[in-house]
């Protein structure tokens, strides 16, 4: 009975430390996209100063650290919001299903994934084949997949310069990469007719085809720390860097963004779709540690209001591309509602 009531009184003992466990983070910890990272931070610091929340903890994690991260489970030890530059996977979300994590999504704007250079450099102006023959670890010639043989940009066309191809790019983990692989490679892909049936015949071989990057050093995994590719495009005027739209737009005085297709990489491009690389910009919230974490409904209300993601919002001046003003009502209200996500 002694024995009984002792382990009673541990075992009651547990739940109040794990309950106290879950008052003890008064912080809200937001991990994932290095692309969402500085709106995200933006909307932190601006929040910790208008409002009576601590200003929210932001780690750029690449959005697939992110997810990875934020579906572990439910307590304080992990995030309570991701950041993601696309849109969560349905491995991830099965992950988060799996581990009691219930999720609101909120899709905030767009971005453009840019090709950039030193302004000390020509712009390049590049076709969707021509980024997929300069990064592609396999390539066509003469109807073969062959190892990637191009070394210099004017090998794939003499119209571009006779300079090293060599590409400062964002990690497999990183949803810029997962965008730009799909967006820039897959559509430079289908321009080649063998290619172009083998999407229709076998999916699965093609998109292996289309999305893997070249090993040979022509591309450089930089991490997920944008500003770093920045400063390395500075050091070697004749590198490329991969990155989003903001980071462009926040450097515009010392870099440059590739046209491609014919078109630049600018805000009202991007805006309008006339820019093929472009996609939408997602933050996720963890239902279960709404009313734990302080703060979490109150973040997610000023993320969402006109003055943030709004069209003459501070998050425009970041280089958001804002949503039009319709999406942005519907997406405010499902936010604000905490709405969970099926899929």
């Amino acid at each position: 009975m002694i024995k009984k009531v002792l382990t009673a009184t541990a075992l009651a003992g547990m739940m109040m430390a794990v309950a106290g466990a879950a008052q003890a983070r008064d912080q809200i910890r937001i991990v994932g996209s290095s692309t969402v990272f500085p709106f995200s931070t933006t909307v932190a610091e601006t929040f910790g100063k208008t409002t009576g929340f601590k200003t929210p903890v932001v780690e750029s994690t690449g959005s697939g650290g992110g997810m990875k991260l934020f579906c572990a489970g439910v307590g304080v030890e992990h995030p309570d919001i991701t950041n993601a530059s696309r849109r969560i996977k349905a491995s991830e979300y099965e992950k988060c299903t799996k581990n009691g994590v219930s999720i609101t999504e909120v899709k905030i704007g767009f971005d453009g994934i840019v090709l950039a250079n030193s302004k000390q450099s020509e712009r390049l102006t590049l076709t969707k084949k021509q980024i997929f023959l300069a990064l592609a670890k396999q390539v066509p010639v003469d109807g073969k997949m062959v190892d990637n043989p191009y070394q210099n940009w004017s090998d794939i066309d003499k119209s571009l310069p006779n300079s090293k191809i060599e590409v400062l790019g964002p990690p497999p983990t990183s949803g810029t990469r997962d965008a730009f692989v799909e967006l820039a490679m897959e559509g430079g892909a289908k321009t080649f007719e063998s290619l172009k049936a083998l999407r229709k015949s076998d999916k699965k071989a093609f998109k292996t085809i289309a999305h893997t990057i070249r090993e040979d050093g022509a591309y450089v995994e930089a991490g997920e720390n944008d500003n770093l590719i920045i400063q390395k495009l500075e050091a070697n005027p004749k590198a490329v860097g991969i990155f989003g739209f903001s980071f462009l737009d926040q450097n515009a005085d010392k870099i440059q963004g590739s046209i491609v297709e014919g078109a630049e990489p600018t805000f009202e491009n991007i805006a309008a779709g006339d820019y093929g690389v472009s996609r939408s910009l997602y933050f996720y919230v963890k239902k279960e540690h709404v009313g734990s974490v302080p703060g979490i409904e109150e973040f997610v209300k000023a993320f969402t209001s006109e003055d943030a993601w709004g069209d003459e919002g501070y998050l425009a001046d970041k280089g958001l591309i804002p949503l039009p003003t319709a999406d942005r009502e519907q997406v405010k209200n499902s936010a604000r509602g905490l709405t969970s996500l099926s899929m």
